[in-house]
């Protein structure tokens, strides 16, 4: 299960792995007061992707489909979540305010999509180069 939530609420037992997806480390948030079992800033948005959402330049649909394309040309940076997905509950921590349309909403769509695949028996047996297992 792949679950997203802000890194401003307190950690629970339920969030299972804790990581961290955004590339700038949360505002006022002390990082021993973080609880993270990682923090994988090479995965966010880039920032010049981040600036033209967050300036309002792009519209989530338009950022969302950008953001997928930076994630489909880097699978190196997103394939080791697939396994903390795969063994149990994964929780993509984020800072930005909008809890509906972020990049962590976004990539925990990724995520699953990639696992729906991996446990597909009709899809390709691999992706980018890499075995699907």
């Amino acid at each position: 299960m792949i679950q997203c939530k802000r890194a401003y609420l307190p950690a629970a037992d339920e969030d299972g792995q804790r990581v961290l997806v955004d590339r700038l480390w949360p505002r006022n948030c002390r990082k021993e007061d973080l609880p993270l079992d990682g923090w994988l800033p090479q995965l966010a948005p880039t920032t010049a992707l981040r600036r033209e959402f967050k300036g309002g330049l792009l519209d989530f649909a338009t950022f969302r489909q950008r953001y997928r394309q930076e994630l489909a040309a880097h699978p190196e940076h997103w394939w080791p979540l697939l396994e903390r997905a795969a063994g149990g509950t994964l929780t993509l921590v984020y800072a930005a305010r909008d809890e509906r349309e972020n990049n962590a909403r976004v990539l925990a769509e990724w995520l699953e999509e990639e696992l729906e695949r991996r446990a597909d028996p009709s899809s390709p047996t691999c992706y980018a180069g890499k075995p699907l297992e």
